[in-house]
């Protein structure tokens, strides 16, 4: 397969152009290309130019509404409620972010409830951003339907992430970034255009069996982490990142992959602390023990710690991608 490297900025700009052709304005565009570009970097693949194509189509079709201004409401002390409008979730997480900030030093802890989102994306991605400034960040986001129930063969629960980053003295944050699912979707998509199969474990046919055609895993469920006790999981941030933000479930919402059909309507949960005012100024230190506790074990490293150097290689070496993605990106551009 032929390739093409483009660098960090160029890869951005390319990203910008192709949504803004598709009717999205500069802001939005500029936003949600960074956070590609950004996850591209990082080594999620996934959730990094690969949607370029899917989200430029969702914003011409209307799916998305590419011109969108989220709107805040703070409805307590600590709680701000973010309307995305239908429109993309990066400029509605932005703006969740920055009343959080504001809110957080006065509440020790604030929280944000966006609904009317779209797609999250990394979500690593906006709760970095928040321990940079030395606050906490946990996101929780809902997906269309992926996870079946535990016994179950239709799916009920997102592939539903988890997102969790804590500020460090001397070092950059540390960052969990997960998924309920043992793999994102977005991966079983791109084995799926690239005629690739998928390891064995990583979903479940339309009869509930495993299978590594990835075009049989689009059409099924995802294997949740842990069994019974991921699937209970899912439904957990299911109920936060939905029903506690007033947004749609999985099962009713639409793709983030396809132009078809209505806005998908899902909803996200970030929250910051303010270590300081729960710690005592001890916050810091006993993190660091921590981690040295786990690093002492041979063999050991801490979760986000290859994004960290793929982070680095893509900054110093541009990023790969197969030619026809760079050519389809190209032609979105020029619309």
């Amino acid at each position: 397969m032929s390739t093409v490297t483009l660098t960090l900025a160029e890869l951005a700009e390319l990203a910008r152009r192709a949504l803004m052709a598709a009717d999205t304005s500069q802001d939005n565009a500029r936003c949600v290309a960074d956070a590609l570009v950004a996850a591209e970097a990082d080594g999620h693949i996934g959730h990094g130019a690969s949607r370029i194509p899917s989200y430029a189509a969702q914003a011409r079709s209307g799916k998305v509404d590419g011109h969108a201004v989220p709107e805040a409401r703070r409805t307590a002390l600590a709680v701000v409620r973010i309307d995305a409008k239908g429109g993309f979730a990066c400029p509605a997480l932005t703006l969740a972010a920055e009343h959080l900030r504001d809110m957080v030093r006065e509440t020790g802890l604030a929280a944000a409830s966006v609904h009317h989102s779209h797609h999250a994306g990394a979500a690593g991605y906006h709760v970095e951003k928040l321990a940079s400034q030395g606050l906490i960040g946990l996101l929780l986001s809902n997906t269309p339907e992926a996870i079946a129930p535990w016994g179950g063969k239709t799916g009920v629960y997102g592939n539903n992430p988890i997102d969790f980053a804590a500020p460090r003295a001397n070092d950059a944050p540390l960052v969990v970034d997960m998924s309920i699912g043992l793999v994102a979707r977005g991966k079983i998509m791109v084995a799926a255009r690239e005629g690739q199969p998928i390891p064995e474990g990583w979903a479940l046919d339309t009869a509930g069996r495993p299978t590594t055609d990835a075009k049989a895993a689009l059409e099924g469920t995802l294997t949740p982490i842990g069994g019974a006790k991921g699937a209970a999981l899912a439904m957990v941030v299911e109920i936060l990142a939905a029903a506690l933000s007033g947004a749609r479930f999985g099962f009713e919402a639409s793709s983030f992959f396809t132009a078809e059909g209505p806005p998908p309507g899902v909803g996200q949960i970030l929250m910051a602390f303010d270590p300081e005012a729960f710690s005592g100024g001890a916050f810091a230190e006993r993190l660091e023990s921590l981690i040295a506790a786990i690093l002492a074990q041979p063999g050991v490293r801490l979760p986000g710690t290859r994004r960290l150097a793929a982070r680095e290689e893509a900054a110093r070496e541009g990023i790969r991608l197969s030619q026809g993605l760079v050519d389809e990106i190209r032609a979105l551009a020029k619309r």
